[in-house]
């Protein structure tokens, strides 16, 4: 009896990591931003406190320079002074002349006191405002870096991942985090690129055996000697394959429509509505659903196509599901508050609330419908909802009194 061979072992999980083991021989010697800013500040402050200790010594010099010069002198055994309130050229007893004496050294004191006060504050102003001044250039130098990253990152968030930072200067904080973000930077456009790569081939590789089948079905159907029943099991076999076709179109396009968009043009929001409606319009008239709403002009920067497709998806959308008789979809675009705006209304069965963001999820329908049925591959709103996420908008939804719903897009201008 064989014996069943032992599943192989997991290989071990690698211990190594990038960067691991490798330090600097100092690392305390490392100018990172916290000692560029102790030093930076720290000597700020200490030159500050010098120039401050410097001009209050001078004021102090010279105000005491001046107040250690006697107001008063003796003439003849009489005291006359200029400054104290002292009588002239009369004969005063020595206790009321001390007193005199005393309160004027007193009033020369005070008076030296608050002019040295005055001027140390005036001197702390001027020296609070070179300090903060100085302070602002420098931190704007030692911070200048954050904003380079800051640019780089919006750069690549707007357009492509093709742009890195490499900042230049000391192996501090900014220049870690830096290399870090150029490394993060690295990996997403090899994923993108990836991810673009396989959408490409998947492209390829699902539509042509689609379309093969779909010409063999066509050309099986065209031989009028056929049976009956193989003629039905065609049609049955050409209905499902292209409901295929339209199963794969739309998760491509949705794998595409989550990515930015790249490539931007002008596009006239008005102009793709009216695509849509044309493209809609024979099924609209089918089922008796009439077409109206204004369109303004509203001009984003996007991808037409992709735009075209949300209009079209949501006018599809109010078509199939609205009333049997007298039903309408309204279709309006604007521009308002520095955005275009994007509104389908359509009349048909009420929609309860709770169940509006079920809506937006890939093959979900409302109720119990699946995606057996014939109005689409549940991908519709999914698609709208990323192609308005790829450029920079939003979708939302909400029931319309008395049945259906309100489509709003918002794109900024």
């Amino acid at each position: 009896m064989a014996t069943t061979p032992a599943p192989p072992k997991a290989p071990p999980k690698p211990t190594w990591k990038p960067g691991a083991g490798v330090e600097p021989p100092f690392p305390w010697l490392r100018p990172t931003i916290r000692i560029r800013l102790t030093l930076l500040y720290g000597g700020m402050f200490l030159i500050a406190g010098i120039l401050l200790l410097s001009i209050i010594y001078l004021l102090a010099a010279q105000a005491l320079n001046v107040g250690s010069e006697l107001p008063f002198k003796i003439v003849e055994g009489t005291v006359s002074s200029n400054v104290c309130n002292i009588p002239d050229g009369t004969r005063i007893p020595a206790s009321e002349l001390n007193s005199a004496l005393s309160d004027c050294v007193n009033q020369q004191r005070q008076h030296a006191l608050d002019v040295l006060l005055s001027r140390s504050l005036m001197a702390l102003l001027g020296l609070a405002i070179i300090a903060f001044a100085f302070g602002y250039a420098m931190a704007g130098r030692v911070l200048s870096p954050l904003g380079r990253i800051t640019r780089t990152a919006r750069r690549v968030a707007g357009t492509d991942l093709s742009r890195r930072i490499e900042l230049d200067g000391p192996d501090d904080e900014l220049k870690e985090l830096s290399d870090t973000f150029d490394e993060m930077l690295d990996r997403l456009e090899r994923a993108f690129t990836a991810q673009q790569r396989f959408v490409g081939n998947a492209s390829h590789e699902l539509r042509t055996p689609l379309a093969i089948n779909r010409t063999l079905l066509e050309v099986h159907l065209s031989d009028p000697g056929a049976p009956v029943e193989l003629q039905q099991l065609g049609k049955t076999l050409l209905a499902t394959n292209e409901r295929s076709e339209q199963l794969v179109e739309g998760l491509l396009l949705l794998a595409r429509s989550d990515n930015q968009i790249v490539e931007r043009k002008p596009v006239d929001l008005a102009e793709v509505a009216s695509q849509a409606l044309d493209q809609a319009r024979a099924e609209a008239e089918q089922k008796g659903v009439e077409i109206r709403g204004e369109r303004k002009e509203a001009v984003v920067q996007g991808n037409g196509v992709l735009l075209e497709r949300i209009a079209l998806n949501l006018v599809q959308n109010a078509i199939r599901y609205n009333v049997p008789e007298g039903g309408w979809v309204q279709v309006d675009t604007e521009a308002q508050h520095g955005q275009a705006v994007l509104v389908v209304a359509n009349t048909g069965p009420v929609v309860p609330a709770y169940e509006i963001d079920n809506l937006f999820e890939p093959f979900r329908r409302l109720r119990t419908e699946r995606t057996g049925s014939d109005k689409g591959v549940g991908l519709g709103l999914s698609i709208a909802r990323s192609v308005a996420r790829a450029h920079g908008g939003r979708i939302s939804a909400e029931p319309r009194e008395g049945g259906g719903l309100v489509m709003r897009v918002t794109l900024p201008i």
